[in-house]
């Protein structure tokens, strides 16, 4: 089984990617292979509700000039997903939420249902809320998201300084092994969520 890890800071080998290599390593020794991928410093679009996603190109974004569907397809491939960014101005990184929303938008189905965790990478304050809106999404993909001994928060501002975040890490490697016993516990299959009963959606305004 495999973890597809998503990077997503425009620095490639900063902090957020000190946290994605302790998870990796952990899972490795958990008999989990990963991937890790990074969204790069090279602009994002954002989502602009056009909906070609839907029918002229389903499953995939019809802009295709940034890693959105890079990113999304391998999604089918992977068993569970791990998405880690730094904090601004108390948010995730505006580019990793952009891909997200769009690859979750326009390939949903194919990460639908498995295990999902988010990481936030924070120099002093705004983790706790860049760490609930990573969350948001999966919650609403019918995907288990997997829990730690504590948020799973690491410090650090200059490059490498989150390896000197020794409870950090050690949450790190807790969600590491709580991920891999989840998978090992269900083969790898995914929730069913919504899929047993049909979705009924309603509108705050009729």
């Amino acid at each position: 089984m495999k973890v597809l890890l998503v990077n997503g800071s425009p620095r490639q080998k900063g902090n957020t990617a000190v946290a994605l290599e302790e998870v990796a390593a952990q899972l490795k020794k958990n008999g989990i292979d990963s991937e890790t991928v990074w969204i790069g410093n090279k602009p994002v679009r954002g989502c602009m509700a056009c909906n070609a996603c839907k029918g002229k190109v389903q499953g995939r974004c019809i802009f295709d000039d940034d890693v959105c569907n890079s990113i999304s397809g391998k999604f089918a491939s992977a068993d569970a997903l791990i998405v880690g960014s730094p904090v601004y101005y108390g948010q995730p990184n505006g580019a990793v939420l952009s891909v997200i929303q769009r690859a979750f938008y326009s390939n949903g189905a194919a990460i639908a249902g498995k295990p999902a965790a988010a990481i936030a990478v924070c120099r002093r304050g705004g983790a706790s809320a860049s760490f609930e809106t990573l969350n948001l999404p999966f919650q609403m993909m019918n995907m288990p998201v997997v829990s730690s001994q504590y948020w799973n928060i690491i410090y650090g501002r200059e490059p490498g300084q989150a390896a000197l975040d020794v409870e950090g890490l050690q949450t790190l490697r807790a969600l590491a092994n709580n991920m891999a016993f989840l998978l090992k516990a269900t083969g790898g299959v995914p929730a069913p969520g919504r899929g047993e009963e049909q979705w009924q959606p309603m509108h705050s305004i009729r």
